[in-house]
């Protein structure tokens, strides 16, 4: 393959997405995609799910990576929970047992999830990589299928603006991963 991909304890891949490209750099080692801040991605949420008592009846893990808010959330008492990422699919199916459905957040936003309904749908360290002009799109898609929307990110980016569909309820920090729970302004079908 070239480059070897980058060890799972190196804190930070920023690099490999400038060298490779975002998308280039998930295609290449998505298979083998373990995310460097699994640990804090795990307290994050479980942090949040004590603090707001999260619905976690059924659950779509967005941007799913290779199962690392599944894992967490599996642990935390959810059951029906749907990993969807289109580069991680193979990782994915390695730690959880069953593949992530393949479809990008483009995907999504022209409304390859329309017809599902989810309790909440979790983001970790991903969503501020949606290009910028189809972030209104796959927000307003995303509000139309669950009520609640928790984003995990280590800064301050993607600003969710509420014309989107989301307005903020809450936000704590842990670990410096910021944790936002958003609801939908207009309730889910």
């Amino acid at each position: 393959m070239g480059d070897m991909a980058p060890r799972s304890d190196e804190p930070c891949i920023r690099g490999e997405y400038e060298k490779h490209g975002v998308e280039a750099y998930y295609r290449s080692f998505g298979g083998e995609y373990r995310n460097p801040h699994e640990p804090q991605i795990g307290d994050a949420l479980r942090r949040g799910h004590e603090q707001w008592r999260l619905d976690l009846s059924r659950v779509l893990d967005l941007a799913a990576g290779s199962g690392e808010a599944t894992l967490v959330l599996q642990s935390l008492g959810a059951e029906q929970i749907s990993g969807v990422d289109p580069f991680t699919s193979e990782a994915y199916q390695a730690r959880i047992g069953r593949p992530a459905r393949s479809y990008s957040f483009e995907d999504i936003a022209a409304g390859a999830l329309a017809s599902e309904r989810y309790s909440l749908i979790v983001c970790s360290f991903a969503l501020h990589l949606c290009e910028p002009s189809r972030l209104p799109a796959l927000l307003f898609q995303l509000s139309q299928i669950a009520p609640q929307l928790l984003v995990l990110s280590p800064h301050k980016r993607p600003v969710i603006r509420s014309d989107w569909g989301w307005r903020l309820r809450e936000e704590l920090v842990v670990q410096r991963v910021r944790v936002r729970l958003y609801e939908a302004r207009v309730n889910s079908r």
